[in-house]
């Protein structure tokens, strides 16, 4: 892969990923959405123990995994027709 592609590649990347954050940003300012917690679902471990906090989101990485999968195949549905 040559420099240039690969270089246009990770600026749109890059602003994929700007627009995405700015999107969270603004939707976090609604009223209603300060105490949402996107991953916070029943299943996911959380210990508690003084200062220390350790989370392991196991449902909710099930969860995005599904939505990605069916996100991806549609994707490459929709392109190979």
């Amino acid at each position: 892969m040559e420099l240039e592609a690969l270089g246009k590649i990770l600026l749109v990347g890059g602003g994929v990923v700007f627009a995405l954050g700015g999107a969270l940003v603004l939707v976090s300012r609604l009223p209603g959405m300060s105490g949402f917690r996107l991953f916070d679902l029943p299943g996911d471990v959380r210990i508690q123990t003084g200062n220390l906090t350790c989370v392991v989101p196991i449902v909710s990485m099930i969860v995005l995994s599904i939505v990605i999968t069916i996100i991806v195949n549609l994707i490459i549905r929709f392109l190979n027709r």
